[in-house]
């Protein structure tokens, strides 16, 4: 994930508390011992998701007021974690508590807008630029085989010399099943999304031509067969400063400078907590999720 996912994960909890109507009398639940009702469940809830609650919505309905997220830069972000993560998208989702893509949206959305005003207070020289393009490497599609040992990952490399099929033995030897079941296929490999991987496992796909199979390379996890199967050259400066300039801009980006952000845009737009009980709701909830790359 990014770590200007920095928004609330508690869509469902934001709903619920929605839906709840505090008139008090509508039944949720009944039994012998006595009944649940709307008001009993909602105060419940306020408890224990109130404030972050209110401060998601708050958020939302001030920050959107003033910054734009169209349906198109959601869906190109969406589009980009899903190349980066590849086939371990879905189960990103349900690691970071997304009940689907759309509960995901909700959340990435809120944070997008959040990233926006942010990035007001976040400055960069050409020469950080220069220097991150520099340092760029070409995107590189990866599979790979996870081995438990060494002995096997070498019987392993010897079938596939012999003419095996790279999909066909990775479905039946590699230990990582989510990536086995697409063939050993993990996605792209590039500057942004690298950190996410073995650093001996990357070092060694970017070592690779395309096609190329690799030796057993060891990495914290076991012992990886490796081919890079397509590779994507980066484009000229003037065409991607722009984007490295936002992924500069970005990687600056702390908790601290968000909350200040969001601390401003709340006094800007003089919002004030009427119920007593959800006086805190604007600080720093320490149930937000501020991922990591």
């Amino acid at each position: 994930m990014k770590k200007w996912i920095l928004a609330l994960t508690l869509a469902g909890g934001v709903i619920a508390l929605s839906a709840c109507s505090q008139s008090g009398s509508d039944k949720v639940a009944e039994s012998n011992a006595g009944n649940v009702t709307q008001n009993d469940l909602y105060n419940a809830m306020k408890d224990k998701y109130g404030n972050q609650a209110l401060q998601q919505l708050v958020f939302e309905k001030v920050l959107s007021k003033k910054y734009t997220v169209t349906d198109k830069e959601l869906n190109d972000k969406v589009a980009q974690l899903k190349e980066q993560l590849g086939t371990n998208f879905q189960t990103a989702l349900a690691q970071y508590g997304y009940k689907s893509e759309a509960d995901l949206k909700k959340t990435m959305k809120l944070g997008m807008l959040q990233e926006k005003a942010a990035m007001k207070d976040v400055t960069v020289t050409d020469k950080e630029l220069k220097d991150y393009y520099a340092n760029l490497k070409p995107e590189i599609y990866v599979r790979h085989i996870l081995l438990a040992d060494e002995k096997t990952a070498l019987d392993v490399k010897k079938q596939l010399d012999g003419g095996a099929k790279f999909e066909d033995v990775a479905k039946k030897y590699s230990k990582d099943t989510g990536s086995a079941a697409q063939g050993g296929n993990i996605g792209w490999i590039n500057s942004t999304n690298q950190g996410q991987y073995d650093a001996d496992f990357v070092k060694g796909a970017y070592a690779l031509k395309v096609n190329e199979i690799s030796a057993p390379i060891k990495s914290q996890f076991g012992y990886h067969i490796i081919q890079v199967t397509k590779e994507k050259a980066k484009q000229p400066y003037d065409k991607m400063k722009s984007d490295i300039e936002y992924q500069v801009k970005s990687s600056k980006l702390t908790t601290d400078i968000i909350n200040k952000a969001m601390d401003r845009e709340m006094k800007a737009a003089n919002v004030k907590i009427d119920d007593k009980a959800l006086q805190n709701a604007l600080q720093p909830q320490t149930t937000s999720t501020a991922t990591g790359q």
